[in-house]
């Protein structure tokens, strides 16, 4: 086993950690926390996406509660000797997995319209919470009976910091979205509900901002330009792609010496688009990461932006029932060439059919969240009409989930579902 580099106490708060607390924020000044070599393999833990807020229980009010200001808490940042502005850095996934022993449990969530929201918040507007139980690496749920299978393991945020003119450039980007739809919300396209919530973007805010080991006075002031971790960017970021799994190698743009790397938001499994927001299945979890420097990487190779070879492990499912979406929204409003709009309808298409078996739609949004969905952009040039698919795992199901088996359905529970508002 490699050396454990950075290690974490899922039973204190993340600013409480027996070394080095993790960030939550991407600045070029948090101060790398462990140094490796070029070549060099270590062991990085981390705590789950909310630091803990998130327990082994039946209170869906914890979903409904989360402080999504300290999103997300990071391991690192890592220092690669060598690394320099213009490398890639090539990080190999060589094993992850649960902390056995200290965290053996996985969460999803489904957020409120008025904390967060997500991509199907207007059929779901309140809180719900399911809890898995992690078996090495299969997944099973007392809130989602009858399903069992080998989840595909991934991180889903890894990054390196940006320099402080890329998080200049993110910020003004950013700052640009946000008063366009303060100006006119009609104008953001996709935008779930037209309204004030949830926003376009998150722009930096010093609210639950964690700089790592930054001084405490420095800290304060980069908090209040730091960039949240809740979107992907150039340097990486939280792309939540299910197939960054154990044997995947991804090379990250470097922007500052040493890279300052960080990983974290681990994920037992997740379906294509992470469709419930806190969609995958959330844990705490080490990984295994083995670094190398490209020199001249990014120049050399054409690469602005991430690029990665997926690894091998399974889940090897075989059968699938796929359904197809299209640009057409509920309501019959016809849009051009819509993906967004088009994959909200395969998702929709796949709820209405789970239900056909005797899932609630929450329980059915929660498979499609955490289940190794097949998500497809299947056309995107046939006018008006993008046509976009999902393809669900019957082998994630403990019965025969074919269409020949429509209408067996039976009772299979509920999730645990607020029926409070947002506190």
């Amino acid at each position: 086993m490699p050396e454990v580099k950075f290690e974490v106490d899922v039973d204190s708060p993340p600013d409480e950690q027996p070394g080095a607390n993790p960030f939550n924020r991407w600045h070029p000044d948090i101060p790398a926390v462990v140094e490796v070599d070029d070549g060099e393999t270590a062991r990085l833990e981390a705590l789950d996406w909310t630091g803990g807020q998130i327990t082994d229980n039946d209170d869906p009010n914890e979903v409904r509660d989360v402080d999504l200001n300290q999103v997300h808490y990071l391991a690192g940042p890592v220092h690669v000797n060598g690394a320099e502005p213009g490398d890639l850095l090539k990080v190999e996934f060589l094993d992850m997995g649960p902390l056995n022993g200290r965290s053996e449990f996985g969460f999803t969530g489904t957020f409120s319209q008025q904390n967060g929201g997500g991509f199907l918040t207007d059929h779901f507007p309140d809180a719900a919470k399911s809890i898995w139980d992690l078996d090495g690496y299969t997944v099973s749920s007392r809130h989602i009976p009858d399903v069992r299978y080998e989840g595909k393991i991934h991180p889903g945020l890894a990054g390196c910091a940006p320099s402080q003119e890329l998080l200049e450039e993110w910020n003004e980007r950013e700052q640009a979205l946000i008063d366009k739809f303060e100006e006119d919300p009609s104008s953001i396209q996709n935008h779930p509900t037209g309204e004030e919530e949830p926003g376009v973007a998150n722009p930096p805010t010093k609210d639950g901002a964690l700089m790592g080991e930054m001084d405490p006075d420095a800290a304060e002031e980069a908090a209040e330009e730091g960039a949240r971790t809740v979107p992907p960017r150039e340097h990486g970021g939280n792309h939540d792609i299910k197939d960054l799994s154990i044997g995947s190698t991804v090379y990250f743009p470097v922007y500052v010496d040493g890279g300052k790397f960080g990983i974290g938001d681990f994920h037992a499994s997740q379906g294509d688009g992470e469709v419930t927001f806190c969609g995958a299945i959330e844990m705490a979890a080490y990984i295994d990461c083995k670094f190398e420097v490209v020199k001249n990487g990014m120049e050399d190779h054409g690469v602005t932006h991430p690029i990665f070879e997926p690894g091998h492990r399974g889940p090897n499912f075989e059968d699938y029932v796929t359904f197809c979406g299209y640009s057409v929204t509920e309501d019959g409003e016809q849009h051009y060439i819509d993906s967004h709009t088009a994959y909200r309808r395969a998702c929709l298409q796949a709820i209405d059919y789970l239900k056909k078996f005797g899932y609630t739609g929450q329980q059915a949004l929660h498979i499609l969240g955490t289940v190794p969905i097949e998500g497809r952009q299947s056309g995107v040039v046939d006018v008006p009409n993008a046509c976009s698919t999902l393809a669900l795992p019957t082998g994630a199901f403990e019965f025969d989930l074919s269409p020949g088996s429509l209408g067996n359905a039976e009772d299979r529970g509920d999730l645990v579902v607020t029926d409070d508002p947002l506190s």
